[in-house]
């Protein structure tokens, strides 16, 4: 076999795509044998650690891509940016530490989420991301599957799981029981990031039932960051102020 077939059967596509380059430019250069070969493992272990932050991201199921360096800390109160800095470590997640973000419509709560989780990925985790109302429809079309149970072993796996818009909309009896039962079976397995536009207070509002509510929210706020980063001005009021002015000119 030639190196290009060794390569592959190997599963090194970088070195399998570019062996010849680089071992022209290595005599070019007269690189050292040691030196070439450093070089050459180098490109396709950062080529696998590429792959395997696009594969996590993917299948995390963002529904759209948020990073922290886009996130601008400037429109909140400086008591958060020690918080943001130690969030942003991610230890949170070998803690098995929860996130609840609260706050307004448009105070950055899916974004500051998302890009968490990209974060994440980035290092390495495992992540799912799930928008409550989707997950209990998810989780009552895996029951009448007879699935439920897989998926609930896949749920507690995740080593970060963030759960968007608890409280957008409210859900039936079956389905509050369903998300609470999932999140009680990931309880100490790993870190859980909710955000949600109603404080605690308000939460019976969403599972009616006040022994539930109470127990949910006990279990989601232990060991947790509780963060309120509501704004008088959302992001999206912002920006369409912003295009407003725009379109005047």
């Amino acid at each position: 076999m030639n190196i290009t077939e060794i390569c592959k059967n190997l599963r090194l596509p970088y070195i399998r795509d570019n062996w010849q380059q680089l071992v022209d430019e290595a005599k070019h250069t007269k690189q050292e044998y040691s030196t070439f070969l450093a070089n050459l493992l180098d490109c396709e272990w950062q080529l696998r650690l590429a792959n395997g932050q696009a594969r996590r991201i993917k299948e995390a199921k963002f529904p759209i891509k948020k990073y922290l360096v886009d996130f601008d800390r400037a429109k909140y109160d400086e008591v958060f940016l020690p918080k943001f800095e130690e969030l942003e470590t991610l230890q949170f997640i070998k803690n098995m530490e929860n996130i609840i973000l609260l706050g307004t419509s448009g105070a950055g709560k899916t974004h500051y989420a998302i890009a968490l989780g990209i974060a994440a990925c980035m290092k390495g985790h495992s992540v799912f991301f799930a928008a409550v109302p989707n997950l209990i429809a998810e989780l009552k079309e895996t029951m009448s599957s007879n699935q439920l149970t897989s998926y609930r072993k896949r749920f507690e796996k995740y080593d970060l799981v963030i759960l968007d818009e608890l409280g957008y909309v409210s859900m039936d009896k079956s389905g509050c029981e369903m998300l609470f039962n999932l999140i009680s079976s990931r309880n100490d397995k790993g870190s859980i990031v909710v955000t949600s536009n109603l404080s605690f207070d308000r939460w019976e509002e969403i599972f009616k039932d006040p022994t539930l509510t109470g127990a949910l929210i006990d279990r989601l706020a232990h060991k947790a960051h509780i963060l309120d980063i509501s704004r008088d001005k959302g992001g999206r009021f912002e920006e369409t102020i912003a295009w407003l002015e725009d379109s005047k000119r």
